[in-house]
């Protein structure tokens, strides 16, 4: 079995193939930069690495939220075209499930998160048990504030995961306290290799009826309702 993982769904882009239990290779950017124009390049440079061919491929897994607008549309976009021109199945998982195997054998609370600006965090909180990571919080778009009051009240140790954890350190720890724990930051760089552990679980459907996850809607789409409501 043959699997190609993408994530450009925050601002690391990664890709990972992988077969059967072996990750043959990946490869991991974390730059601000355009994510459309680099994607397809970088499966390509694996793939060649890996000596692997598009048609020796048997599925495609993809981060599919949330995160970024444009960045979860490039990376399903990319698996989708994949899997329909190959016919082989393709999974979404969630961006913040993927971020949450950086802390699998952490013995407490895993709460990654990315930030959503204005206060608001896409969040969800996790723990792993027999090697299966279990939902304790729904994912959700949060104000912080109240998730770490909500978490405060918890008697657990808490590793908290995100890419943009400098945000929000510092309100972390004064909230939270010393139940908090935050790891250097190699840590908060989501690997490719965990889209494909996040989706090992899960079916695959419809090429054609994966959506993203985007958990609000983009403020266009919602200035654009709110100004046509009662039309």
């Amino acid at each position: 079995m043959n699997i190609l993982a993408m994530d450009t769904s925050n601002q690391v882009l990664g890709a990972a193939i992988q077969q059967d239990d072996t990750i043959l290779g990946e490869i991991v950017t974390n730059l601000p930069k355009n994510h459309s124009v680099r994607l397809m390049p970088a499966i390509d440079k694996l793939m060649q690495e890996v000596n692997m061919k598009p048609e020796q491929l048997d599925k495609i897994v993809v981060a599919k939220g949330p995160g970024s607008y444009t960045g979860v549309r490039i990376g399903l976009a990319t698996a989708k075209t994949m899997a329909w021109a190959l016919n082989i199945p393709v999974i979404g998982v969630s961006s913040l499930e993927v971020l949450a195997y950086q802390g699998r054998f952490f013995n407490g609370i895993i709460c990654p998160f990315f930030d959503a600006r204005r206060g608001l965090a896409f969040a969800g909180c996790y723990r792993f048990e027999n090697n299966q990571l279990q939902i304790l919080r729904k994912e959700e778009n949060v104000a912080m504030q109240d998730l770490l009051e909500e978490l405060k009240s918890l008697e657990r140790s808490i590793l908290f995961l995100s890419p943009d954890i400098s945000i929000h350190q510092e309100q972390i720890i004064s909230i939270v306290g010393n139940r908090a724990v935050i790891p250097e930051e190699p840590v908060h760089v989501i690997r490719p290799a965990h889209v494909i552990a996040a989706a090992k679980e899960k079916q695959a459907g419809s090429t054609h009826t994966l959506r993203p996850n985007y958990l609000r809607l983009a403020e266009a789409e919602a200035k654009w309702l709110e100004s046509n409501k009662g039309c």
